[in-house]
């Protein structure tokens, strides 16, 4: 099940928990939280917390995820442009180190420990338990795409929604992506459905028009109390903005049906055998001074000529401020950087013309002096780790030394080579 590596029974570590995944509670000090097991899925979370009227605040596009899968990784979304990413709204967790010592971690206790596995892509320890930070949880979800066909209007348009990110903050939205619409893709697609029909011929010939159009997405959560103020914030928010007249799309949703709107895709999807394919795809963060390159580098040239994308494409801003910089996690330095997302599908027969797109993408960006820092990071050589964690690096060796001496945790990643496991 793991090559060369270890498997933990999670479902025994409840034992700790009086048998219970998910529990949740408040605490003076930092209000309410819920204890999760590291195995629990996040849709389960949110069922669990709603029950309370309560729920997380950041989130991952696909809640068929484990907790501790996330939270070694960073687990970022439309929210985290203003509620940071998930690494960022934890208070504590239990984790079983490479050493095999089960080790509650904190703010408050242990803290190079808690920095060192929160994004440490499970290389110092095994997450067996997380206290999730918690918020009254909203009831609805006003949800809006806007399409433009100029990136640099696109982008700046975004940049100007992020800088409104007060975490208490009423008039900011609370939820901001963005997606590309191309002639190889379907004008929806299996992340949502939201176009109406009878407009797919309208946005179809603005896309044979510009070969590219950009979707603003943003979303605005509201209540019983704040339903009837939503429509006047969205237009304070939106007023000014420059996207194509009379492209502008709305919802209302329930907050459930928002948050798990890739669901019904990957069901549908299911249903036709297209959902367990290969999936060749390609994340990462780019400094908001080098955006307007690799759209004209990549975007334009490398996508537009291969022709082959087959599934979102994702494009959108995070403020850097929301992160904390001692977690392992490995971002731009710039205070604004863009998550950029290729979510290909492709089939059993030619999935090596996607990795070859995804090569090409990332050569362009070596050669174009784009800083590009992978997530979920697919390295294969010692000098590659070295240069995504950057100035971490040094730490991330400390750490390794640390908390899993032998590299129990290490296969996998491949981030230590044998010359570097020798040296330990």
């Amino acid at each position: 099940m793991a090559r060369e590596g270890v498997v933990v029974d999670m479902a025994t570590l409840r034992k700790q928990r009086n048998g219970v995944a998910i529990n949740v509670s408040k605490d003076p000090l930092i209000g309410h939280y819920a204890d999760v097991g590291g195995e629990q899925l996040w849709i389960d979370v949110l069922h669990s917390t709603l029950e309370h009227g309560l729920a997380p605040v950041s989130w991952t596009d696909y809640l068929y995820l484990t907790v501790g899968g996330t939270l070694s990784n960073a687990g970022i979304s439309g929210q985290s442009f203003r509620y940071g990413p998930q690494i960022s709204n934890v208070h504590e967790m239990d984790v079983i180190t490479g050493k095999g010592e089960f080790v509650t971690c904190s703010w408050q206790k242990n803290l190079e420990l808690f920095h060192a596995v929160l994004g440490g892509l499970g290389q110092f320890g095994v997450i067996a338990r997380a206290r999730i930070a918690l918020e009254p949880a909203p009831k609805r979800v006003k949800w809006v795409r806007l399409l433009y066909s100029d990136f640099s209007a696109f982008t700046k348009d975004q940049e100007r929604l992020i800088s409104i990110n007060g975490r208490k903050q009423k008039t900011a939205l609370d939820f901001l992506e963005g997606i590309l619409l191309m002639n190889q893709g379907p004008i929806n697609n299996w992340r949502s459905s939201f176009f109406p029909i009878s407009d797919h011929p309208r946005i179809a010939s603005l896309i044979t028009q510009h070969s590219i159009i950009y979707c603003l997405e943003v979303a605005k959560y509201y209540d019983d109390q704040t339903e009837k103020n939503v429509d006047k914030e969205i237009k304070v928010l939106l007023q000014g903005l420059v996207y194509i007249p009379g492209f502008y799309y709305e919802k209302n949703v329930s907050y459930v049906e928002f948050l798990n709107r890739v669901r019904s895709g990957e069901l549908k999807l299911q249903s036709q055998g297209l959902w367990d394919v290969p999936h060749p795809w390609l994340n990462f963060f780019i400094p908001k001074s080098q955006i307007l390159d690799f759209d004209s580098g990549v975007f334009r040239d490398i996508v537009l000529k291969r022709n082959i994308s087959s599934g979102p494409v994702l494009v959108y801003p995070m403020n850097r401020n929301k992160w904390d910089d001692r977690m392992s996690a490995s971002i731009p330095e710039e205070d604004v950087f863009y998550t950029v997302g290729f979510l290909h599908s492709s089939g059993f027969d030619n999935w090596k013309e996607y990795d070859a797109q995804n090569r090409e993408i990332l050569e362009f960006c070596s050669d174009a002096g784009i800083e590009v820092k992978q997530y979920l990071p697919n390295h294969t050589t010692q000098e590659d780790w070295s240069n995504h964690f950057g100035a971490k690096w040094v730490t991330f060796l400390e750490r390794k030394r640390q908390f899993d001496p032998r590299m129990i945790l290490s296969p996998g990643q491949k981030i230590f080579d044998k010359q570097l496991q020798q040296a330990f």
